[in-house]
């Protein structure tokens, strides 16, 4: 069977697989009352509390059979590291659902956990023969050697990624979309990766690309699946179940692949998202006003009278868009 084939398969497979869980696991979680508590601040969406939450369950169950038929290195620590920052965010719902408050586990606790996994998987990164210390350059090809300076590294790079998808998590559909465009890229960025080293009689190397795009796919079809409910007006919520997991697996496929400069551009508006409260935090301490209305900036626009459902449309475009430039650049990695 042909690498394409198969990919596809897997794209489908777990979107069927996504499609055909939501509605048992929308069942489940309101049994349990396994409802989403809003931010008090949020005024706008005080109708969203008691929506079942903890909703990435839904999109990480194809992601666990893909990566179980693609069983390389690559493909089982990537699930292992997705499944790591997943459980993170399920003992964070779960505090929250068990105390009917939105606050779950402290600040301290969580960058704790996040920092530990994070370098499990910057280990990994160091010590695999198929990804090493180098990284790719974007621009002009070439590599730039990291060292023992890629540790810390990946392990930024994981950190920055998973709180800013978390971020991005505030509208019904909004991290789901973004992230699907994301995914996409790097769905079609690793398989040229792996075509390449196929063509370099690389069979190992190209065996464990061929798994970062099977998983890849897996999440872009678990996402498109799960937003059949999660779309606004949502009948179910990710939770930091589902954000963390997918900040983690959103950094992972970049990692692997030596392509952490180019997550940047790729999830441009996950980016955005931590900017933009970035910007907010210091011109208010340094000048006691406020750029945006609210941030982070999806709920700048949703104060300025934007539909979520048009936010989450602008949101995939831009990724789209980003993702089309990263392709055009990758092209002289």
């Amino acid at each position: 069977m042909s690498g394409e084939l198969r990919l596809l398969l897997y794209f489908a497979g777990s979107a069927a697989c996504a499609l055909a869980v939501a509605p048992f696991a929308v069942r489940a979680l309101k049994r349990l009352k396994a409802g989403q508590t809003v931010l008090g601040y949020v005024t706008q969406h005080e109708h969203k509390s008691g929506t079942p939450t903890m909703g990435g369950i839904i999109f990480l169950l194809p992601v666990v059979i893909v990566a179980a038929v693609e069983t390389t290195a690559f493909s089982l620590v990537a699930l292992a590291v997705t499944l790591g920052f997943a459980a993170l965010g399920f003992l964070d719902d779960f505090i929250k659902i068990k105390f009917r408050r939105n606050l779950g586990l402290k600040a301290y606790q969580k960058i704790v956990g996040q920092l530990g996994i994070s370098a499990i998987a910057a280990y990994f990164c160091y010590a695999s023969p198929s990804i090493g210390t180098s990284i790719l350059l974007p621009f002009g090809g070439g590599e730039g050697e990291m060292g023992f300076l890629l540790i810390p590294f990946v392990i930024l790079v994981y950190v920055a990624t998973t709180n800013s998808v978390n971020l991005t998590d505030g509208l019904d559909g909004l991290a789901a979309t973004t992230s699907a465009g994301y995914f996409l890229t790097f769905a079609v960025f690793t398989y040229l990766a792996f075509s390449q080293a196929s063509a370099d009689g690389d069979g190992e190397g190209a065996r464990q690309l061929f798994s970062l795009s099977a998983f890849s796919v897996a999440v872009l079809g678990g996402l498109l699946g799960y937003l059949v409910f999660n779309a606004n007006p949502a009948a179910v919520m990710m939770g930091d179940t589902g954000s963390l997991g997918l900040g983690a697996a959103a950094a992972t496929v970049a990692v692997f692949s030596r392509a952490e400069l180019l997550l940047p551009l790729a999830g441009i508006m996950f980016v955005w998202s931590s900017i933009s409260v970035i910007m907010q935090v210091l011109a208010f301490k340094l000048t006691k006003k406020r750029i945006f209305l609210m941030s982070p900036f999806h709920h700048h626009l949703e104060m300025k009278g934007w539909s979520e459902p048009r936010i989450c449309a602008l949101y995939f475009v831009l990724t789209a868009i980003a993702g089309a430039l990263t392709l055009t650049i990758a092209r002289g990695v």
